[in-house]
């Protein structure tokens, strides 16, 4: 007698490729997923495994605790209108520095920031530990600029710890807070370095308010220099598990590393000292943005 294959469907299988990838952006596990969707985390494991058939309301519970759409969790985020229909069928054959070619030239079209001062905005990108704190203080310095933490200026608005905001509001919330800091950044300062939160690229309104303003550096290092950094400012829980936390770390650079390479300039961290890195990337910004000497 034959053996029976038990073939899984093609649908469900890209939805959970789809759940993980969106968790892994926003940084969640998928025990806080779970509990924000109302759902358990065994039903979600078998969601992600492209196992669970999970009903319209699961999905639509997922899609909120996710911060994203139904049609994005499914797979389709352009079917709101003919206009989209017609955008989406236009741009679906081009090649992501296409895409980026078009997003740049809509820009220029509905009036983005000039582009000379654009590039006076210095914003820093990556996943905590990067070096965006310490390698912004001394470029702000270096060129006479202001310098921006956004996670300051977010507990500045929200009149609490990032923490709070997230135990007391919720991710959704502390977007909201995100988006008002760099919306009042980029107004007030003409001339400002600035360090983001690591998931500032989880929200696209944010991410291309950032792109339009601002000259992006996504800051890359190793995974144990993010881990290793992070304890070397005080905060010792990543190293508790550090094997786990590694991986973890990676899986969110997974999800996030597409988004980080919109950046307009990346630059590796870990390849060298504090002090190279600084005369590195300082030189580099230099030699393509119009900076005081």
């Amino acid at each position: 007698m034959a053996e029976v294959v038990d073939v899984k469907n093609p649908f469900l299988v890209a939805l959970g490729e789809r759940v993980r990838a969106l968790r892994a952006r926003r940084g969640m596990t998928r025990k806080a997923v779970a509990l924000a969707a109302d759902v358990s985390e065994r039903h979600l494991a078998s969601l992600e495994c492209g196992e669970g058939n999970a009903s319209i309301l699961v999905l639509l519970h997922v899609a909120g605790a996710l911060q994203c759409t139904l049609a994005e969790l499914i797979g389709d985020v352009t079917t709101s209108s003919p206009e989209w229909l017609l955008l989406r069928e236009m741009l679906s054959t081009h090649s992501e520095a296409d895409l980026r070619r078009v997003r740049e030239q809509v820009s220029v079209l509905f009036g983005a920031t000039q582009e000379a001062e654009r590039t006076n905005r210095i914003a820093l990108i990556g996943l905590r530990g990067a070096g965006k704190t310490t390698l912004g203080q001394r470029l702000a310095k270096d060129l006479g600029y202001a310098f921006i933490e956004l996670s300051r200026e977010i507990e500045k608005f929200a009149g609490c710890s990032v923490s709070e905001i997230h135990n007391l509001y919720g991710t959704n919330a502390y977007r909201r807070y995100e988006r008002r800091a760099l919306e009042e950044a980029i107004q007030i300062y003409p001339e400002v370095i600035i360090a983001t939160p690591g998931g500032l690229v989880s929200d696209s309104a944010t991410l291309n308010e950032m792109l339009s303003h601002c000259y992006t550096v996504w800051l890359q290092a190793k995974p144990e220099d993010h881990l290793s950094r992070v304890a070397a400012q005080g905060d010792m829980r990543p190293m508790a598990g550090s094997a786990e936390a590694i991986e973890d770390l990676k899986l969110i650079l997974e999800g996030r590393a597409p988004f980080y390479a919109k950046a307009d300039m990346t630059f590796d961290t870990s390849a060298q000292s504090l002090e190279e890195s600084f005369q590195t990337l300082r030189a580099r910004l230099r030699s393509v943005i119009n900076l005081p000497i």
